[in-house]
């Protein structure tokens, strides 16, 4: 009986395992398969601008700074608006194209500028996956117009320069408003793609965007898949729409300036070159601060130069538009002394 009972203890099972047991191999698998599943949704859910963190001692300064710069737009763009509008000694096709210009400075500011005052003044840097969607399709969208609408701008002032006595039939209204709406429209079903393309691709890792808002380059920086066929349609993307309108653009200018130089009145000559000088001057630092963000090997740049570029396009040009297209016209100049008390 004993030898009995001692041969069951030696013989007792041990605790059974099975496959859908919380111990086994196969559940400890599934659970960590679930975890690591988790993390990378929340990181595709929610992404953190680090924008500014790099200075926290100054985030009041900079708060402070880009509010007066944010006010300074919205100032600046909306007189212009204003002006264009009730006065009609400035209400021709060169106008009308800049007051379409100054409205999507409001617009396209608006969509970045007070995302960025509120992490600088909550120190909360998280946005969420669509949040930084959404920004940066109405991101890229305003960019594709505002580029759209000085080659507009641009190819009007080829025809005022170069063909004045055909300028009534070539640029009639309705043609000046149909280079607007396509400016406008053009750009929108390209950069759904594209947003699409951008935002179904798999982050994880980090997610971590060193920029002040949702913007190409470090959005792939986080990317952890296969990033050929994006950076491809990126390509194309650029190919399709910057370089023709760049071509465009420099093609008209070098007419002009050619056609201006001609003018056998030296007022003349400066005149012209005051009137237009400004307009170059906006392509200039739009389409050279779009090459260095996008076409300058990652390689060679240095530290922080998206970040800085970023802002040019966020408040940049925006500020400086309306100061170069007034501060330099007369017509402008004139107008505002007609509205606003001596």
């Amino acid at each position: 009986m004993s030898a009995t009972c001692k041969e069951i203890k030696i013989l007792q099972p041990t605790k059974e395992i099975w496959p859908g047991h919380p111990d086994s191999s196969i559940s400890k698998n599934i659970r960590n398969k679930t975890r690591i599943a988790r993390e990378n949704l929340t990181f595709r859910i929610e992404f953190i601008l680090l924008g500014f963190s790099d200075f926290l001692n100054i985030q009041g300064f900079l708060f402070v700074v880009i509010l007066v710069i944010y006010m300074s737009i919205l100032l600046g763009n909306g007189l212009i608006i204003i002006i264009t509008n009730i006065d009609p000694d400035v209400q021709t096709p060169m106008y009308f194209f800049l007051k379409n210009l100054s409205f999507l400075e409001i617009c396209y500011t608006s969509v970045m500028v007070p995302r960025m005052l509120k992490n600088l003044w909550t120190q909360s840097r998280n946005i969420s996956f669509i949040a930084c969607a959404v920004q940066f399709y109405f991101f890229l969208v305003f960019r594709i117009t505002e580029s759209l609408l000085l080659a507009a701008m641009a190819f009007d002032h080829y025809v005022t320069i170069c063909k004045p006595l055909y300028y009534p039939v070539i640029m009639n209204h309705k043609k000046q408003v149909q280079l607007v709406i396509g400016s406008w429209i053009s750009g929108i079903p390209v950069e759904i793609q594209l947003t699409y393309q951008i935002f179904s691709l798999p982050f994880c890792g980090s997610n971590k965007l060193n920029n002040v808002f949702c913007d190409i380059p470090p959005l792939m920086k986080i990317v952890c898949g296969d990033i050929t066929m994006s950076e491809l349609f990126i390509f194309v993307n650029a190919v399709v729409f910057v370089i023709p309108l760049l071509l465009l653009i420099l093609v008209s200018y070098i007419k002009i300036i050619t056609t201006i130089l001609k003018l056998p009145s030296v007022i003349g000559r400066h005149k012209a070159f005051s009137t237009y000088s400004s307009h170059f001057m906006v392509v200039e630092l739009l389409f050279g601060s779009e090459m260095m963000a996008h076409w300058i090997p990652k390689c060679k740049k240095s530290k922080g130069i998206d970040k800085l570029l970023s802002l040019v396009y966020c408040i940049g040009i925006p500020m400086f538009n309306p100061l170069m297209y007034s501060l330099r016209n007369k017509d402008i100049i004139a107008a505002l002394k007609k509205i606003l008390p001596k």
